[in-house]
């Protein structure tokens, strides 16, 4: 079964909501009549009327029209029974939000569940999950924050707390979500059906996964599936239980095979996942596969009114492998023009810190149409000579009208950080270090090259 119809839903069932603000199933009810969903939404609680301006049905199988999704809220014990009564309905995916199943030790009774599903043609999503997103068609079907900020990056989580942690961290740091999905144990849909999916979603500009483990004997498929979707688009993943003691964590958690990192690694790599070591720098190469299109090559400038964070980057970039050109002498010369005589035109090009926003932008349109460079990474260091919004309104300016990647990279206090965002929602990604910048960089350039070599070799 194809799985537009849990993303693109006409009709959601919220089954176990509840008219106290408190639970669950009033808070992800709450969120979809919030976040704007489109459909029609039916409450399913056997002892209310009405929550909140909706009429409540006794049971599912009380609702006049179909039902497409069913968000399942009811304890674990009455889970079956619903998963039944859904599968007489004829509804056709059950996004089950509650635990008590193979994460507590209870395979039969999610091994029941599947069953039933399996019988009536119905997927599950879940158990032991906070629901999912899709922000295009305004599907908050969480129980984490109302708010969630349209864009490019799909995230797909095996753990719930955390997912409800990063959505309100996505917001604050201006990172577009176009999906959110909470995997829990995996019962049935799984990572790679869902990745899948979200490949050939126009919406999804990058797929990022926090994953802990996997189901045992399912390396092999997820190596070929998991290709397959890299093929289409980004695959950015952080795994977690690496160590001894973190997957013993794991296997408490969401019931999954830690595994041994190494052979996770190995896995990753085969697949041409890139695999990041932190939250922080999963989100950060997502942002750049989100705002900008894949480079064009691997030859890339720095542009900076700082020495010292033009060293950082050459470092960054050397320990990456990002190619840093040699400008030719012409290059050079059109260069010397932007900068006082004392400034260099080498690569990190150092306008000096003298520099002012006019500085910048001349720079920028040479680099632009030099065909000698393909990516370029701009940073900035706070002076009392130019402002950095200022100079952030100035370069998404120029932006409008470049075709090469243009990678920010900040540094300074509480102004600084208005310009960072303001860069974030307006293309340029955009970050407050030298070495996040050129990490991000470096990801597009890796994913770029295995994406070649996987081609070439069709």
């Amino acid at each position: 079964m194809s799985l537009r119809r849990l993303f693109n839903p006409e009709s959601i069932a919220v089954i176990g909501a509840s008219r106290h603000p408190e639970k669950i199933g009033h808070i992800i009810l709450k969120n979809l009549v919030d976040y704007g969903f489109k459909g029609r939404l039916y409450p399913v609680n056997p002892e209310a009327g009405e929550i909140l301006g909706l009429k409540a049905y006794k049971s599912v199988l009380e609702i006049e029209d179909e039902v497409d999704v069913a968000i399942i809220t009811v304890p674990a014990d009455k889970v079956l029974q619903v998963a039944e009564e859904c599968g007489r309905k004829g509804v056709k995916f059950l996004v089950v939000i509650t635990s008590g199943f193979s994460e507590a030790g209870n395979e039969e009774g999610e091994r029941k569940l599947v069953e039933i599903a399996r019988r009536y043609g119905m997927r599950v999503l879940g158990p032991n999950i906070f629901g999912y997103a899709y922000t295009p068609n305004r599907i908050n079907a969480t129980f984490g924050p109302k708010e969630i900020a349209p864009g490019g990056i799909s995230f797909l989580t095996q753990s719930g707390a955390l997912g409800i942690a990063l959505m309100g961290w996505t917001l604050m740091e201006e990172l577009g979500m176009a999906a959110l999905v909470s995997l829990g144990n995996m019962s049935d849909l799984d990572i790679v059906e869902i990745s899948k999916y979200l490949a050939d979603d126009e919406n999804t500009k990058v797929i990022t996964i926090y994953l802990e483990g996997l189901k045992p004997a399912s390396g092999k498929v997820f190596i070929e599936e998991m290709r397959k979707v890299v093929m289409k688009k980004p695959v950015i993943l952080i795994k977690a239980g690496k160590s001894a003691r973190g997957s013993v964590a794991v296997a408490s958690h969401t019931g999954s095979l830690a595994g041994s990192g190494k052979v996770y690694e190995a896995a990753f790599k085969q697949a041409g996942i890139l695999e990041a070591e932190t939250i922080e720098e999963m989100f950060d190469w997502a942002r750049a596969f989100s705002l900008l299109d894949l480079p064009r090559g691997d030859r890339t400038i720095i542009l900076t009114n700082g020495g010292g964070v033009g060293v950082l980057a050459t470092d960054a970039a050397e320990f990456h492998g990002v190619h840093l050109i040699d400008p030719s002498s012409s290059l050079k010369e059109k260069l010397r023009k932007t900068m006082p005589w004392f400034g260099s035109a080498r690569n990190p090009v150092d306008l000096t810190g003298g520099a002012v926003a006019d500085n910048y932008v001349q720079a920028l349109e040479i680099l632009e149409n030099s065909e000698e460079v393909d990516n370029i990474i701009v940073l900035y260091c706070r002076t009392a000579v130019l402002d950095p919004v200022d100079l952030a309104k100035r370069l998404i300016e120029v932006r409008k009208t470049m075709t090469k990647p243009l990678i920010a990279g900040f540094v300074g206090g509480e102004d600084v950080a208005k310009a960072i965002k303001l860069m974030n929602k307006n293309g340029i990604p955009a970050y407050p270090s030298p070495e996040r910048a050129v990490g991000s960089l470096a990801a597009m350039l890796k994913y770029k090259k295995f994406k070649e070599k996987l081609t070439s070799a069709a």
